[in-house]
């Protein structure tokens, strides 16, 4: 057991009488570089248990859609690829009709000797967490397999990037030689399988229906106005994503990243959204390109962004993303669990600035659909929309425009916010994450300082323009793409 990454929910003995041991995987979906399925191992060994997976996907959430269920389902596919050819015995269930899967849990905890989850800090799966905390009757311990540093190891909710990025210099020596270890299932005993009464209430999704789930999601109550994207989810994907980007992307990355007409940035957070790829398999990618070991640290970090792992400056930079900011929305969630979604969390000066400009006359005001619609005035902006509608996914350097954008066109920072949190949750595969909300929020001023000089309606809160964006970057192939009169 890592210190740090476990939470026991309910402190109770290991079952010795029990049948074996169930890992409920809900957010670190694969079978490798897994905290939570390698304690869920740990405990089928040491107990001589076999090892059962329950992995479900329901169709009650907000923002259900043949676009996410599709990038999920394949992820599932290739779960159950990989335990065919182990003594692991994978269950997946895809929900046909809302609250079908009610009880499942329940009814395959009874016979659990424990009970491993998976910890993630956003959306519906803390609560999902609790709930199940009160029906299951055996030991329940929860597994945090999201990033490189445990996301509950400090004591305190980091307000700036530059204050998190030093504690991660004074910590991340420690937390880098607890790595998940690589999966070995062969010495553990097979299941006989689940009791009829199970399995007939409850019909497992069989693995055929996975691969071609087609006709399986047209007769889900989702929501099939948000179309499934070319982009495929699982950890096979994933593996491809990565290597492309270390072999195309991050010798550029530096001058690339920002660039939306060229493909200079990973597209891994889908994967890394859905667990279809751990942290630390991206981290060592990166670092084996780089030739690079602990040792090459320097010895004090002070909070800098650039110098402190002695890697190349495209390195450096990616790896700001991946740990620095990624990590640093994980540790919001995790601290700030009650409020790291509402507006009155922002800082005391962003709350003071935008309020004192509410009532600010705004030469443009659009509705939802019309921003979701991307029927604006701003050609930029609705091309970044238009690829967010078409591809599941806007370049890094848009969302911040974007978000700008609708601040200055909506009534107030409340609605401001809402919407970007409506839009871009339904329509992005990378939505309802830490690191959404980290965007969503810094728009408003999180994570940022008061600028000058004062604007209207924004304050003293960043201001970014699409004219200054044009002129900056190299924006006619992306606009010609994702320009009007193409498809949404």
């Amino acid at each position: 057991m890592i210190p740090h990454r476990t939470r026991i929910l309910i402190d109770r003995p290991v079952r010795q009488d029990a049948d074996y041991v169930l890992y409920w995987m809900t957010s670190a979906r694969r079978t490798r570089s897994n905290f939570a399925l390698d304690r869920a191992v740990e405990l089928a060994r040491e107990h001589r248990k076999p090892l059962v997976v329950l992995e479900g996907l329901r169709t009650g959430y907000r923002w259900a859609s043949d676009r996410l269920h599709q990038f999920v389902i394949d992820g599932m596919a290739d779960n159950a690829r990989a335990f065919a050819a182990t003594p692991v015995t994978y269950l997946p269930f895809v929900e046909r009709s809302a609250g079908a899967g009610k009880g499942l849990l329940k009814a395959l905890s009874r016979r659990a000797s424990a009970v491993v989850a998976d910890d993630y800090p956003a959306f519906f799966l803390p609560r999902m967490l609790t709930a199940a905390s009160t029906q299951i009757d055996a030991r329940l311990e929860a597994v945090d397999a999201n990033g490189i540093v445990p996301m509950r190891a400090a004591s305190k909710c980091f307000l700036t990037a530059s204050s998190f990025r030093a504690y991660l210099q004074t910590s991340f020596r420690e937390h880098i030689q607890n790595r998940p270890a690589e999966p070995r299932f062969d010495d553990l005993p097979r299941f006989a399988g689940v009791s009829r009464d199970i399995a007939e209430r409850w019909r497992f999704t069989p693995v055929a229906e996975l691969e071609s789930p087609a006709r399986l999601l047209s007769s889900l109550p989702i929501d099939h106005g948000i179309s499934k994207t070319a982009a495929r989810g699982g950890g096979n994907a994933a593996a491809r994503a990565l290597q492309t980007f270390i072999n195309d992307a991050l010798p550029q990355y530096g001058d690339d990243r920002n660039q939306p007409s060229t493909r200079g940035t990973s597209r891994l957070s889908p994967y890394l959204h859905f667990g279809h790829i751990g942290a630390h398999d991206v981290f060592t990618a990166v670092m084996n390109a780089e030739k690079w070991t602990t040792r090459k640290l320097a010895a004090k970090g002070g909070g800098k962004r650039e110098g402190w792992w002695n890697v190349s400056p495209n390195a450096e930079g990616f790896l700001d993303q991946l740990i620095t900011w990624r990590e640093l929305g994980f540790n919001m969630c995790a601290q700030r669990p009650n409020d790291f979604d509402r507006y009155a969390s922002l800082p005391d000066w962003a709350r003071a600035t935008l309020d004192k400009h509410r009532r600010d006359a705004r030469a443009y005001r659009y509705s939802k659909s019309e921003f979701e619609n991307a029927d604006t005035h701003d050609p930029v902006w609705n091309a970044a929309q238009r690829e967010l509608t078409r591809e599941g996914w806007m370049h890094n350097y848009l969302r911040m425009l974007w978000g700008k954008k609708i601040l200055e066109w909506t009534a107030s920072p409340e609605e401001a916010l809402e919407t970007m949190i409506e839009i871009m949750n339904r329509h992005a595969l990378d939505g309802r994450d830490p690191n959404s909300y980290t965007g969503y929020f810094w728009t408003l001023g999180r994570y940022d300082r008061p600028w000058a000089p004062e604007r209207p309606i924004f304050g003293s809160v960043r201001y970014m323009s699409s004219d200054s964006t044009v002129k900056k970057l190299r924006m006619k192939p992306y606009l010609e793409k994702y320009g009007p009169g193409l498809p949404l």
